[in-house]
This record gives C-alpha cells, structure tokens and sequence, in this order.
C-alpha cells in the first residue's frame, strides 16, 4: 500500500521549510501566540534556525505577487513569516516561550494583519 503524496502547503521554492508549515502556517495572531506557548524552545529554534535565513528571500517572492490576490501557498508562506517573528524574541532574547517576569499576564490581539 502506498502513501497519498502529501499536498505542499508552501511554494515550492521554500520546500526546505515544508517541514514547519503544518504547526506554524497559522492564520491568526492568537494562535500563533498559544502554538508559541505550547512549544519547546527546540522547536521554536528550529523554526528560526530553519526559516530566519530564508526572511529575505521570502519578501522579495511575496513582493511580486499582488498582495490583495496572493495565493494559498503564499499566504501560507507569509504566516509563517509571521511565525518567525513570533518565535523570535523568546529564541533571540528570553531563551523561554513566556515573556519574563509577567506571571500569568496574557496577550491578545484584536485586529490581525491582512492578508
């Protein structure tokens, strides 16, 4: 018996980060949030380790696409940007998914960006 062929989520020009798109391809703020929470610091730094050197790349593949129309998989691409900068401050800066010392403070975002 043979395994269906997995369907990409990302362009194919970012296959390398196929990998992170099922967990981090999150179309809201609050779940990237609590998907960063519920996370190791393994996995949050292999997200950045994997995508931070792919940023640059990625924006100028978004830049050319019309950004009112982008595609499933471009969007999907631009979450996980999201993602990255997510992960970023608890990898960079606080080596935890918590910020320090806000206890049981929590964060929630009302308006999320577009697309």
């Amino acid at each position: 018996m043979t395994t269906p062929p997995m369907t990409a989520l990302l362009p194919a020009e970012f296959a390398d980060l196929e990998p992170f798109a099922a967990k981090w391809c999150l179309p809201t703020e609050h779940e990237r949030y609590h998907t960063r929470l519920a996370s190791t610091m393994d996995e949050m730094q292999a997200l950045y380790d994997a995508a931070k050197p792919r940023v640059e790349g990625a924006m100028v593949y978004l830049e050319k696409l019309p950004f009112d129309a982008l595609p499933e998989d471009a969007v999907n691409l631009l979450h996980l940007l999201y993602s990255t900068i997510e992960v970023s401050f608890p990898v960079e800066v606080w080596r935890q998914p918590r910020v320090p010392d806000t206890g049981s403070a929590s964060f929630d975002c009302f308006v999320e960006p577009v697309p």
